[in-house]
């Protein structure tokens, strides 16, 4: 008899052996749970724009990536819905430490494809595009209004700039506009280097004359900022007490 005709045919093994799979067919049964529990939580975020136990479905959805991208795919959410989802999430749970930083503190950057057709602003080779406030697109009016504020406030074409400008000005809270794409790899990127960011998504997508919320931009940049240094034209985006 081999050595492991006889290590398998012995009693303590095969029992052992048995436990072995009683246990991993428990623990596939408690994530096939959580995850159908995922699911429920992201699919009524997405039907309400309310999110249920926030720190618990970001870490789940983390913890089971692969296996929660194929559950959304078999029951057909769509995968631009569950960015938004987690866009949403992340804004929800960075909210309260993005609120204790200091506006001088914090950077907006804002994507140079939200900037007219025929916009005669530069692009610097080190800060990114130089805004002339012409009056062609929205830009100009909410660059002015961010600064007062106290924001720096950047456009950039890239994450190329935003990791430079990162770097120079050491920023320790971030707003990012684009897509959801764009918003989804800033925040990684913002985690990646110790800060606190938020996004928000565009509203029309592309590389030209893109659009944004500005309402929802001053009201995330106005998060925890003292309203006797809010310019008046901004001063009904002040969250509500």
């Amino acid at each position: 008899m081999s050595f492991l005709a006889f290590f398998t045919s012995d009693p303590l093994f095969q029992k052992w052996l048995l436990l072995l799979g009683e246990i991993t067919f428990v623990f596939l049964i408690i994530i096939v749970f959580i995850g159908f529990i995922l699911l429920i939580l992201v699919v009524y975020a997405i039907r309400t724009d309310f999110i249920l136990f926030p720190e618990f479905l970001k870490a789940g959805i983390m913890f089971l990536e692969g296996f929660m991208r194929s559950l959304f795919k078999i029951f057909g959410v769509p995968d631009h819905e569950v960015l938004q989802v987690m866009v949403r999430l992340h804004n929800s749970l960075n909210k309260k430490r993005f609120m204790e930083i200091p506006v001088e503190r914090r950077a907006i950057f804002i994507p140079h494809c939200l900037r007219a057709i025929a916009c005669p602003a530069h692009l610097h080779p080190e800060e990114g595009l130089k805004c002339r406030s012409c009056g062609l697109c929205s830009i100009g009016y909410g660059k002015k209004m961010l600064e007062q504020v106290g924001y720096m406030v950047f456009i950039v074409p890239g994450s190329s700039f935003i990791k430079r400008l990162i770097k120079e000005y050491h920023p320790k809270a971030i707003v990012g506009i684009g897509c959801l794409l764009e918003v989804k790899e800033g925040n990684v990127m913002a985690e990646r280097y110790g800060l606190v960011s938020m996004g928000v998504v565009s509203t029309k997508d592309g590389c030209v004359e893109t659009a944004v919320d500005w309402d929802e931009v001053f009201e995330m940049a106005l998060l925890g900022i003292d309203p006797l240094s809010v310019p008046k034209e901004l001063e009904r985006f002040l969250p509500q007490k």
